[in-house]
């Protein structure tokens, strides 16, 4: 794309964030949509939040029936490993297959932006302005191409925060997550082991198959998930034996308002690579849609972008910031011990 046309936008990112932004802002702004997703899936539980079903509606959107998968769960079994203690809570969640929900978004917003699968490689600014961001094509081509801003929507560890905000460094965990056969009554769980992760581990079902997976201190975390597993096989029952496909990312976890960045300059940030994800439960779905809409109404408005942006974020950035308060009746171990006894919320007959 050297020497081609020049875009309003460069995202960088395809996933619901990105996607977001293209089909509200499409219309009116030549947008470039770098779509990563062809070097596989990142760990997701691909439960769709009321906060995100929300989101969807006030964009204008059905959910099709191709992108939901199977069983529809409402509750959700919390496990600690380490005390044993259980309880399940009502949640209403809608199962689907992420792969599915965002190429549906990506075949949405292609129809108003400019959709190429590559990667980023590099994103620097222009001697004349504007910015220029070198990609690799699935085909293995490398290109550049050049717009008068950049869009984040690359998640945690993107290359647009790391390259343009090295400075804003924010606490991270590394996520993995694999597959088995479905070889148990499914269900949706969210455990606890403080010996292996301060953070928590998950599972859910979806068309027959089994997902496990949990968020780690990057030191030792394969060792970590490893013990997390075995536990569920020795003492559950779980049927974990032979994996059909492991996954890993890196996952943020914002603790301060300072971890949030929504760009200045001509490069803006959406989703996880803002820091908009909940500190408590890890949902991001809901944030990414909601401010890929917000910035597209900052573009869209007129005057400064990035003064529009803040603004029209700033009600996301407090909501992430007020979700704090729920992670030491979570994490911290006597606490949690504390709410699993006192069977608050907590569905009839569970223990």
């Amino acid at each position: 794309m050297q020497g081609q046309e020049k875009f309003d936008y460069i995202v960088v990112g395809a996933g619901p964030a990105g996607s977001a932004f293209a089909l509200q802002a499409g219309d009116k702004l030549r947008i470039l949509l770098l779509d990563g997703s062809f070097r596989g899936q990142k760990p997701c539980g691909g439960l769709l939040a009321p906060q995100a079903a929300r989101a969807l509606a006030e964009m204008g959107l059905t959910l099709p029936r191709e992108v939901l998968a199977d069983p529809q769960i409402f509750a959700v079994r919390t496990m600690d490993l380490q005390t044993g203690a259980e309880r399940s809570y009502p949640r209403n969640y809608v199962n689907m297959d992420r792969a599915a929900f965002d190429g549906w978004l990506r075949r949405l917003a292609g129809a108003k932006a400019t959709v190429l699968q590559a990667r980023a490689t590099a994103v620097r600014p222009l001697e004349q302005g504007g910015w220029a961001v070198d990609y690799v094509t699935a085909a293995g081509e490398r290109e550049t191409a050049q717009g008068a801003a950049v869009v984040g929507a690359d998640g945690a560890g993107g290359i647009v925060r790391r390259s343009c905000f090295a400075e804003r460094r924010i606490l991270h965990y590394t996520a993995i997550q694999q597959w088995f056969t479905l070889r148990d009554a499914p269900l949706y769980a969210c455990v606890f082991h403080r010996p292996t992760s301060e953070s928590c581990s998950w599972l859910f079902c979806k068309d027959r198959k089994l997902a496990f997976g949990g968020a780690f201190a990057p030191s030792g975390a394969r060792a970590g998930f490893e013990e997390q597993k075995r536990i569920l096989q020795e003492q559950y029952g779980f049927s974990m034996a032979q994996p059909l496909r492991t996954e890993a990312c890196v996952v943020y976890r914002p603790r301060s308002k300072r971890d949030l960045c929504l760009g200045a300059g001509g490069v803006y940030l959406l989703g996880e690579a803002a820091g908009l994800i909940s500190p408590s439960s890890f949902e991001g779905i809901s944030y990414a849609l909601r401010s890929g809409c917000r910035l597209a109404e900052a573009a869209l408005a007129g005057g400064e972008v990035g003064r529009n942006y803040r603004r029209a974020a700033g009600a996301l950035c407090r909501e992430v910031l007020s979700r704090r308060w729920k992670r030491p009746f979570m994490y911290w171990p006597k606490l949690r011990g504390l709410v699993l006894k006192s069977g608050v919320q907590a569905l009839k007959g569970s223990k």
